[in-house]
């Protein structure tokens, strides 16, 4: 059984997402919460398996919490919002985010999303994945010098509360070379190009002519080896080091 904290500002929404998950027989909605402070009290209260985060909430927003859940190693967090941009993504992945899925994606996919989370693999929605790789690994993103109320909730007025989490450029500039690469057997550097192109398990298995067992050994090889949290940070990290 998978334990659900649902975080949005708005009801409807949450209500929404809770009759969803509920008619699943492996789901287990514990609580929700309408700003992300109350969501860290929660997450701390309820210890959830997985927190469906907001982006822009009042009090504390979504990125900031996801930030402050996974750094106390609370929950894996997948954020959930409305608006189609590579900043959000960015944040929430930065704020150690294991997954990032559009509010307009429908009933199946976000049970998918919850399912995939759940096992331990990160998701982004496939439509973005790859201006967000390029973006992170070129670092061409420049974080806002402090936070500002929004005026509205248009996708510019939530772009300029998104602040970089304190350290973020700091860890990425010691992800870029990891001393765990040199670790890596041949195979399992094979793997990690192949991962970093946005290979599914299925899809090395196919590729390398191996059991998606195999695959999935040696993903969790490479991950434990380069200290990454999941195919994302991976991903990234393929493509800083030049393997893609």
């Amino acid at each position: 059984m998978t334990r659900v904290l649902l975080v949005d500002d708005q009801a409807l929404v949450r209500s929404g997402f809770s009759l969803i998950l509920s008619v699943e027989d492996d789901f287990e909605v514990v609580g929700e919460a309408g700003d992300g402070a109350t969501a860290i009290e929660l997450t701390r209260a309820l210890r959830p398996d997985i927190v469906l985060m907001d982006v822009q909430m009042p009090v504390m927003d979504g990125i900031e919490a996801t930030r402050r859940i996974v750094a106390e190693d609370l929950a894996k967090v997948l954020v959930l919002t409305t608006f189609d941009h590579d900043e959000y993504v960015f944040d929430g992945l930065a704020a150690g985010a294991s997954g990032f899925l559009l509010k307009n994606s429908d009933a199946e996919h976000l049970v998918e999303a919850v399912r995939t989370v759940a096992a331990g693999h990160a998701l982004l929605a496939p439509q973005i994945t790859r201006r967000v790789i390029e973006q992170m690994v070129a670092g061409e993103r420049q974080a806002p010098s402090e936070r500002r109320p929004p005026d509205d909730r248009t996708p510019s007025a939530e772009l300029d509360v998104l602040v970089e989490p304190a350290g973020t450029h700091t860890a990425r500039q010691q992800m870029a070379a990891p001393a765990g690469l040199a670790l890596l057997t041949p195979r399992e550097r094979e793997v990690l190009e192949l991962v970093g192109t946005g290979l599914s398990n299925a899809e090395i298995a196919s590729t390398l002519y191996l059991g998606e067992a195999t695959v999935k050994t040696h993903v969790s090889n490479v991950l434990a080896k380069l200290h990454v949290r999941d195919r994302v940070q991976a991903v990234v990290l393929a493509h800083r080091v030049g393997l893609v």
